[in-house]
């Protein structure tokens, strides 16, 4: 399994209607063939700066790899992402099984 994670600040105001938009069409993003568990999130801790995040779930790196391509995705980050975001940090991390 593999959780893909994204922190993000917005290049717009917190409650304006660039920022409906863009997370909307993230929101979107939850009905990719392969993506499980997925939430849009709002950063309320004082010990970062980062405002957003995206959260998702993959059975498989197989089913990662082929949402990174999907055509919709890359739609997402070409139209939206690329714009709208002033700076990021992406996490994928695996299950750790202890031995």
């Amino acid at each position: 399994m593999i959780r893909h994670m994204v922190v993000f600040n917005l290049n717009c105001d917190k409650g304006s209607a660039e920022e409906s938009k863009f997370l909307e069409a993230a929101s979107k993003l939850s009905l990719l063939p392969g993506v499980m568990d997925f939430e849009v999130l709002r950063q309320v801790s004082p010990k970062t700066d980062f405002r957003y995040g995206l959260s998702m779930t993959f059975e498989t790196e197989k089913t990662y790899d082929a949402y990174n391509v999907h055509p919709d995705h890359l739609h997402f980050v070409n139209t939206h992402w690329a714009q709208s975001v002033s700076k990021f940090l992406e996490l994928d991390f695996q299950h750790y099984h202890a031995r």
